[in-house]
């Protein structure tokens, strides 16, 4: 290997960006808005990530006064002085490329590339120019395979030993040519020396087009590589209004791709920051995060009031707790380190319990094994909103590792800023003075636990057990990759926990479970009838109301179901929906003063307890409804539903592709709804997706998860029929055309 072929970021590299256009229309569309951009700084971005800025040469027309506004001062502009092609345009760069490169020319690889191709990924660049340094090629060109290419693309021919033999235009081209599907995309590497040498040799002979230069390299017997690119929307130009509005479509679906290992953007969900292990969650992110979220308490004043930290059962989850633990500390901010296995409802109890300025749990909740992530509680132990979400992981993106600031954990414990604490026994006594252990005393319940290998079974069976409650643990061990499932506690995750229940003979007076980190609930009843979430908030808002005499209204996502309004309706209470996101859930609680808040998906909290939701105390809440009554599930459950009849809810998910990401509010928006088949819509709500109201409490909604790439689909009505029906509209519906 040639000194010239090792392949660094600091490789002689220049770049020629033609934005010069052809005529008025084409310079115009250069300057067009596309996505939050324009399609000329687009294209640049691109550009910037593999070549540096005082290397790139950008080739405008005399008159042009708006891109170098746009680019900015750190890139060079020369002019070509009249349109006479492709070529032209890139010989008025060779005095500014010499003058860049300077002594570094003769081994220099110079990119050719155009302003209109904005949808270029600087990957397929940096794979173009990597190609070309390690071929020792002359000259190297980007391709893709295209079905049905349009007939302006150049055609690749390929000897048999698949070298480049020529690149056939349209005039060119035989009808059995005219089928090659490989083109030339039109972006291209050669040392500058070669590369204006063949350009000045072919504007002697009159012609000014760049396409030419390769084809003459290539007849000429040079040395030819290419580096194909597979995503053809790559290949789209920008020379029309629309391709523009199709280029505007691609930049859209991007934005909904699921990033691998090249994105290392801290992105918050309705829960949290997610990600997958060795992607976007590693301790390098784990920490830039913390740091954001500590200046945050500096800019507060709030740094003697320390943080509290705990985390999950999770792979890396112990690393990433006392990784966090030492950014605090190197900022300043004393440290209270929770042992191992912390249920999230812990450590948001902590928070106001220590008066600390923030409670950081690792988790990823109920996500996959492969996943783990970061939740964030407030001072008071509520999730913070959107906008100061947004503020941590805007300022955690912008920092750098060696903007991180970090005490060695040892050194830490020794001076005091990191203080490691067992929390456990203030929590279960904070549960225990708002349920009431005595009256379960005595009630001879036994019950069936599925911790679902998560961290509830400490703290739980510590409850438990003061009830004198007969509890058996499943699924309790130390196992992060949680019997292979995600930690969710429904009804296809709670097989082996029904199916204890209706093999037991009537042993078993309840099933419960909770998922990975224990904010959420799943019951089972004594027959072994999985109880869906939103039931159970109707018993438990009876309950409250009606046996432990807690006035008061309910809070409910979108999500959740209306028979908690019918309920509240005959209580003379009010019912408030909100968005999914748990802090929505509460901060409605707040605005009116409701006893009861949750969500379909397993999480609740009570007035009076922690600004979060809690598994851990819903189970402990459940056995107290069930000592306190004398009544099982299934009896308490068709008490309730005398009073608010019966409503039958379904829900499914579907990948949620970028394509749908589009098309999907596109056709909505497009033809608003006036019936799901033949069920007239009395409303339509955009308060969190599209949620379309029927008659007599029936609805569906559509919404896009806001912690996995899924669509999700909900639909409530007043028979089992009705709602399969209702869920199948929705399900062609979001399928229809993609």
């Amino acid at each position: 290997m040639t000194r010239s072929q090792q392949v660094t970021t600091q490789s002689a590299r220049a770049a020629v960006v033609l934005a010069a256009g052809h005529d008025e229309q084409s310079r115009a569309l250069l300057t067009h808005p596309l996505g939050d951009s324009t399609v000329v700084e687009l294209a640049l971005v691109n550009v910037r990530k593999v070549i540096p800025a005082d290397r790139i040469v950008v080739v405008i027309s005399p008159d042009e006064t708006e891109i170098p506004g746009l680019l900015g001062d750190d890139l060079t502009y020369v002019t070509q002085l009249s349109p006479r092609g492709t070529g032209d345009a890139a010989l008025a760069a060779r005095t500014a490329i010499g003058h860049a490169l300077g002594d570094q020319a003769g081994d220099a690889a110079v990119l050719v590339t155009y302003a209109d191709t904005p949808l270029l990924r600087a990957q397929s660049l940096r794979g173009l120019l990597t190609r070309h340094t390690l071929t020792g090629a002359d000259l190297s060109l980007l391709t893709a395979v295209v079905e049905n290419p349009e007939p302006g693309y150049g055609r690749i021919e390929r000897t048999t030993d698949h070298a480049i033999s020529a690149i056939l235009e349209q005039e060119d081209r035989t009808a059995t040519e005219g089928r090659l599907t490989e083109v030339n995309v039109g972006a291209y590497v050669a040392a500058p020396g070669l590369l204006f040498s063949q350009i000045e040799a072919l504007a002697a002979e009159g012609e000014h087009r760049l396409t030419e230069v390769a084809r003459r390299v290539i007849g000429a017997d040079r040395k030819i590589s290419s580096y194909r690119i597979y995503d053809t929307d790559e290949v789209r130009g920008v020379n029309s209004e629309d391709e523009l509005a199709e280029a505007a479509d691609v930049v859209l679906k991007r934005l909904f791709i699921p990033k691998k290992n090249t994105d290392t953007k801290i992105v918050f969900g309705t829960g949290g920051w997610r990600a997958v292990i060795g992607e976007g969650y590693t301790l390098a992110n784990v920490r830039r995060l913390c740091q954001a979220v500590a200046n945050e308490v500096v800019r507060q004043g709030l740094e003697t009031n320390g943080v509290v930290i705990g985390g999950d059962r999770r792979f890396l989850s112990r690393e990433s707790a006392e990784a966090a633990a030492e950014v605090f500390a190197g900022n300043n901010i004393p440290v209270t380190l929770l042992p191992d296995d912390v249920p999230t409802p812990l450590v948001t109890f902590a928070a106001p319990y220590l008066d600390a300025a923030y409670g950081i749990i690792i988790t990823s909740s109920h996500n996959p094994p492969e996943w783990n992530g970061m939740k964030v509680f407030r001072r008071d132990g509520s999730l913070p909103l959107d906008e100061e979400t947004d503020r941590y992981q805007d300022e955690a993106n912008a920092l750098s590792v060696d903007d991180v600031i970090t005490l060695d954990i040892d050194l830490a414990r020794r001076t005091g800023m990191i203080t490691d604490r067992v929390l456990t026994e203030p929590y279960v006594d904070a549960i225990e003075k708002i349920v009431d252990v005595e009256s379960v005393r005595g009630s001879d319940l036994r019950v069936i636990v599925d911790p679902m290998y998560g961290t509830s079974q400490g703290t739980l069976g510590t409850i438990l057990n003061d009830m004198r409650v007969r509890a058996e643990f499943i699924h309790a061990a130390h196992n992060p990759l949680f019997g292979g499932i995600a930690p969710a506690p429904d009804l296809q995750r709670l097989s082996t926990l029904i199916s204890m229940i209706e093999s037991g003979g009537g042993r078993y007076d309840l099933g419960m479970a909770t998922d990975g980190d224990s904010d959420r609930i799943g019951i089972v009843d004594e027959t072994g009838e999985y109880i869906s979430s939103n039931d159970l908030l109707l018993l438990l808002y009876w309950y409250l109301h009606e046996v432990r005499g807690e006035k008061g209204g309910v809070v409910r996502n979108l999500a959740t179901t209306h028979l908690l309004d019918r309920l509240a309706a005959h209580f003379g209470e009010e019912s408030f929906e909100c968005r999914v996101g748990f802090k929505h859930v509460t901060a409605g609680m707040d605005k009116i003063g409701a006893v009861l808040g949750g969500e379909s998906s397993g999480g609740l909290t009570i007035r009076g307890w922690i600004l979060g939701k809690d598994g851990i105390f819903a189970c402990a809440l459940v056995v107290e409804m069930l000592a306190r009554t004398g009544k099982r599930i299934s009896e308490l459950r068709e008490m309730i539903y005398e009073i608010t009849g019966r409503l039958y809810t379904l829900e499914a998910g579907v990948p949620a592709t970028p394509e749908m990401r589009i098309a999907v509010p596109r056709r909505l928006e497009a033809e608003p709804l006036t019936h799901i088949g033949e069920y007239p819509v009395v409303s339509v709500s955009h308060l969190d997706g599209t949620k379309i109201l029927l008659e007599n409490d029936n609805w569906a909604l559509l919404r896009f998860s806001g912690t996995e790439p899924v669509l999700r689909m909900f639909v409530e009505a007043d028979s089992p029929e009705k709602a399969t029906e209702l869920l199948d509209w929705l399900k062609t519906f979001v399928t229809a055309g993609i």
